[in-house]
This record gives C-alpha cells, structure tokens and sequence, in this order.
C-alpha cells in the first residue's frame, strides 16, 4: 500500500481512462492546475485520460501514467519534485524521461518511488535521512537507495518512511523521535539515515508512515501499530503509551487497509466497515464529534466501503459503487464540496459514480475518476 491508504480493489484496470481531477489548497500550484488559485470543487487536470496512479504529499503532488512515466507539481524548495531543480511548478513536469515507474509516494518535503525492476529511488528533504541515502544531503534528482531489486511498496509522510519488500520483510527510515521506526527505540539520536529491518518476520503485506506513527497491516489480516500515541490514542492500542515497536492492535484478523492523518487513523476491514481512531479535532475521525478516542470506532453501519485516504485534519472514502465521500477540516475547500465548512462525517462530494481512486496531500485532494 502506498501513501494514503490505496487499495488496489479500486486501482484503475486497462479499460478505464482515468482522468485527473484536484481541489483544496493551492499556495504552491500543488493542484496542477497552472495557477495557485484554491478550489473547493474539483478541477480535472489537463485533458488526457492516461493517469495511473496519485500521490498527495504535504505541498506537491506527484502521479504516473500508464506509459509508466512519472510527473510531479507543487512546491520544490527541497528539490522534491525530482526535476534536477528547486523552482516549483504549478503544472505537471515530467520527472526524468523513463517509463518504468510503478509507484510512488510523497511526504511533506520529500518523494519516494519504486520501479518496475523493484529499485527503490528518492529525493528532496532529508535532514531526517528520510531519503534512505545514508547521509542527510538533499536530493532534486532521483537517486537510488541501495543496489537491491526487490522493493514491493513505499510509504513516506513526514519525517520517516517504511517500506516492504517482495519477501514481506518490513523496512524503515528517517526520524526516531517517538519510536516510530519501530525498531525498539526511540529519541533523535537514534535516527536512521537507511533502510533497517523491524523484527524479522516475512508477512507484511502493507505499510503506511504517519505523523510521527506507522501502521501496518499483515498478510494474515491483523493490523499493527507504534509511535507517538500521548494526548490522543493514535495508535488504537486503547491508551496513550507511546510504543517503539509494533503493537496489534485488538485480535482481529480482517483489516484490509490503513490511512494514517495528523494523531488519527482511519481503516477498513474486509466486510466494507469503515473505522477510525485518535485526535478527534476537527472531525477528523468522522464521527460527527470532536472526541478523541484510543481504540477503532466504526463509522456508520454500512458495509460497503472499498478504499480510503487521510490528510493531516481530513479524510475521503470511495465506496464499491465509486461515489467518493468526505469530511473533517475544510479550510481551504479540501473537501471538495463546494464550500468551506467543516463536516463530522462522511458526506458525499457531488453526485458522480465514476471515481477509482483518492489520494490526500495535507490541504488538498487529488483522485482519479473515469
């Protein structure tokens, strides 16, 4: 799972035309649009209707197409466009001119990608070592982390990434500072400027870095978490207790997917449940409250939800009907509902039912629909 909670039940298949659409805050042209107008409705991305896959990061935003080429927009005074530069763009710009790129994640200063081959690549911010590069010297271009071949899935938010391997070993990198590596430690001064190991088991399936927190989920359907967990219950563990390694979270074995947002987490089980947990300001767990809570609370009854993605005081969830629903903070129409007004739950953005895929930056939005 990349960045934003993707589930690859509502990735596009070879005979849609996904088009792409953006709104929410666009100081930095983060939007694509070729201005930094804001937008609270959603706004399609140029005309072509090649788009794969999306990825929204703290003020860019970045996507690649179905030839596997890699584009990115937004804000780029740490180089993390990855354009051998550090003007920001508000349009698309091609990063480099090879097409075998096969996912891709940004963070808020700094991007992370893996190609088809199963390299592992980044650049931008890496004051942190959030590059992976073994040093903390920022990057405009992609650069290779190691020389291994069998990256599967990158995750990167904040200040530290994770990453898993097609052996199902979990990886992680970057900032320390509540544990949230996961490697039984914690404190800057254990930082990690490279890819380490957490544990030593071969069955993790999915992966996503939060703000100061990481959540996984394993091939066997149980769900994990560690990190910062004071103040708000974040990690659902059902207290505040801050944890440097993985934790599971209950005993359940049906969790499909994860999104991590700013001290909260939203999820989804296998029976089309949507849940959520941790710093409730803002609506963000979408319970229509603004308490915080320390353990998965169930959004709703329906069973019918299919994929999600969380921003720092936000969320979107696509339901197997392909309308795409949101709420929370709405400051800069991130939303997408015409407005500005925060919601406590999910409420419908627009009438549509072509959308396939949603995918948070931290004030705005972009998804792809048909």
């Amino acid at each position: 799972m990349t960045d934003g909670g993707f589930n690859p039940l509502a990735a596009p298949t070879p005979n849609y035309q996904p088009y792409l659409y953006s709104w929410g805050r666009n100081a930095n042209g983060e939007l694509g649009l070729g201005n930094t107008t804001n937008y609270s409705s959603p706004k399609q991305v140029g005309a072509l209707t090649n788009w794969l896959s999306i990825a929204g990061g703290g003020y860019l935003s970045a996507a690649i197409k179905t030839d596997g080429s890699l584009w990115a927009w937004g804000q780029n005074n740490y180089g993390q466009l990855g354009i051998g530069n550090t003007t920001s763009y508000s349009s698309p710009k091609q990063v480099g001119s090879l097409t075998n790129w096969l996912t891709v994640s940004c963070g808020h200063y700094a991007t992370l990608a893996i190609k088809t081959d199963g390299t592992l690549w980044s650049w931008g911010y890496n004051n942190y070592g959030e590059l992976g590069q073994n040093n903390t010297s920022n990057l405009s271009s992609p650069k290779q982390v190691g020389t291994l071949t069998n990256w599967k899935t990158v995750s990167c938010r904040f200040r530290n990434s994770a990453a898993i391997k097609s052996d199902g070993t979990l990886w992680t990198w970057g900032d320390n500072t509540y544990g949230q590596l996961g490697l039984g430690n914690s404190g800057n001064y254990t930082q990690q400027s490279s890819p380490n190991q957490v544990g030593s088991l071969t069955n993790w399936l999915n992966v996503t870095a939060g703000y100061f927190l990481t959540a996984a989920i394993k091939s066997d359907g149980t769900l994990w978490t560690w990190g910062a967990n004071q103040n708000y219950g974040a990690l659902g563990l059902g207290n505040t207790t801050s944890y440097s390694s993985p934790v599971q979270v209950g005993s359940l074995t049906n969790w499909l997917s994860v999104s991590s947002g700013g001290y909260y987490m939203v999820a989804l089980k296998t029976d089309g449940t949507l849940w959520s947990w941790g710093n409730g300001a803002n609506y963000r767990t979408g319970k229509g409250t603004t308490t915080s809570y320390s353990s998965p609370k169930q959004i709703g009854v329906l069973t019918t939800w299919l994929s999600i993605s969380s921003a720092y005081s936000n969320s979107f969830a696509i339901k197997n009907n392909n309308t795409i629903y949101s709420w929370g903070l709405n400051t800069y129409g991130q939303l997408g509902q015409g407005n500005t007004s925060t919601i406590g739950s999910p409420t419908q953005m627009g009438a549509l039912t072509n959308w396939l895929n949603v995918s948070c930056g931290r004030y705005d939005t972009l998804a792809l629909a048909y």
